[in-house]
């Protein structure tokens, strides 16, 4: 195809389209192809919708630069006919793993919620809505990754409708009822798609599901949800999100608070489980001088990366709604003004230079050289470290770049840059990077921020845990970073 993909293997196929491993045989790397399906004897104005609508899912998801969303690298014609050329994931659908698994335990259904939040708040955040939020549109990664994927009926705002007054778009059994009413989409729509996916995931059928397509969609707009088996973290924000007026449904602030603390519960869980194993010593960190400026490097404290730089740029934008927790009033100056609590599990802590942030509770704060802050797990193969930064510049970015071809990659085996890219945090434009390497006895993965303050502090909090168990150790990166507070 376009003299540069060889389509190797079909991967998947729907009714409209057909997706293909390929390689890109310019770059020598695996891609995916999807190609579209025109059924015959179709109108002309149909058969241009179908390649405005294949254009539009290359527009769309090409658009959202986050970790859990697709990354779109080209579209190209094959035959006459658009082919959206992404990132290929080796991986398998969460309908693929219902099928065979039937029910996921509650914290594993909760961190693919949690990335599928995460994706929709990029997407929501530039006007893209999915439309379309379903297990087979979720992509587990063999690495971990969990993807969002499929934007081929996604609707922006300010750009003209696809679809005929009374059409129905989407996988009718996940629509929301309001979309049933023919009312259009919203970001709210999208929610209660995730929550028949999160009911499905942890009850192993669907809430509304009848014996007719007519039957499903009249439950949907009329009936309750059949009752859940079993009482979890999870219940609530389910009934939350299964609400029929979408005025009233759980938002996606509320939804991302309720999903983190099902995964937090069993990482503080198993931490507390862990503080009878004793504390391997820490190795300390390896440092570099370049053109006098001092080089942070990969390693420290029992495995822990030290990282010159962390990988994934692709803009996390970071909410600056932290959360509904109850929240402590302070006062500053004439001024009363509300922060809100750190989740259950955790507590505030001091992380230099003013900064704090919330912490699990049962880690450990280590002073480092440097005036760095360390927090450890009790395994002391987790860790978040904080510090005020001098780089070589006012750009993260280009200092980070400059570092990891200089040395990080030199000295640091089995490097591999995940992403890095502009972010966002608290409002303020920031830097994250993201990467794996290899410790003494496992892979390991690191993330890290830097962003700066109204006077020009530049503040960095890095992260990094065992890669086999990144997905479990992540929210608390997420968590600590959501909830930094600058001084003031």
């Amino acid at each position: 195809m376009a003299d540069r993909y060889r389509l190797v293997q079909q991967v998947g196929r729907g009714g409209m389209g057909t997706v293909w491993r390929a390689e890109d045989e310019l770059l020598g790397r695996d891609v995916a192809v999807k190609k579209l399906h025109v059924p015959p004897h179709l109108p002309d104005a149909t058969i241009h919708t179908l390649h405005e609508r294949t254009r539009r899912e290359a527009r769309s998801a090409a658009r959202i630069t986050h970790p859990n969303v697709i990354v779109v690298h080209d579209v190209v014609e094959d035959e006459g006919l658009p082919c959206i050329v992404m990132e290929y994931i080796p991986s398998i659908t969460l309908d693929d793993a219902l099928k065979e698994r039937r029910i996921l335990p509650v914290p594993e259904a909760a961190r693919i919620g949690l990335a599928v939040v995460a994706a929709l708040r990029a997407a929501h955040d530039i006007g893209v809505l999915h439309r379309d939020i379903k297990p087979a549109n979720v992509l587990l990664g063999q690495d971990g990754r969990i993807v969002l994927t499929d934007f081929g009926i996604a609707a922006q705002r300010g750009t003209e409708t696809l679809t005929r007054t009374g059409e129905l778009i989407g996988s009718l059994a996940y629509l929301a009822p309001e979309r049933l009413h023919g009312t259009s989409a919203e970001p709210a729509s999208d929610l209660w798609s995730l929550g028949v996916t999160l009911y499905q995931a942890v009850e192993g059928h669907h809430p509304f599901e009848r014996e007719a397509v007519m039957e499903t969609a009249y439950a949907i707009v009329s009936d309750p949800p059949r009752p859940q088996s079993s009482t979890s973290t999870l219940t609530p924000l389910i009934e939350g999100l299964l609400a029929k007026n979408p005025k009233q449904r759980t938002d996606l602030n509320e939804t991302q608070r309720v999903l983190r603390r099902a995964t937090l519960e069993k990482v503080v869980e198993d931490s507390a489980s862990a503080t009878t194993r004793s504390h391997r010593a820490a190795r300390p960190p390896r440092r570099s001088v370049e053109n006098g400026r001092r080089r942070r490097t990969v390693l420290w404290s029992a495995g822990l990366v030290t990282a010159a730089a962390c990988a994934t740029a692709a803009a996390l934008l970071w909410p600056t709604v932290h959360s509904g927790a109850p929240s402590a009033p302070r006062t500053q100056g004439a001024k009363t003004t509300t922060e809100p609590a750190p989740p259950t599990g955790y507590r505030l802590q001091e992380g230099g230079g003013g900064l704090s942030l919330p912490i699990p509770v049962d880690w450990t704060r280590k002073e480092q050289a440097g005036a760095a802050i360390a927090f450890i797990d009790p395994s002391d193969l987790v860790g978040l470290r904080v510090e005020v930064a001098a780089f070589a510049g006012s750009d993260p970015l280009e200092h980070w770049r400059t570092t990891e071809e200089a040395q990080t990659r030199r000295d640091n085996p089995g490097y591999e840059r995940v992403r890095m890219a502009a972010s966002t945090v608290n409002g303020r434009p920031a830097g994250y990077w993201e990467f794996t390497f290899d410790g003494r006895k496992q892979k390991f993965r690191a993330v890290e921020v830097a962003l700066t303050d109204a006077s020009d502090t530049q503040y960095v909090v890095y992260f990094s845990a065992p890669d086999v168990q990144w997905n479990r150790y992540r929210p608390v990166f997420d968590t600590a970073v959501e909830g930094l507070r600058l001084p003031r």
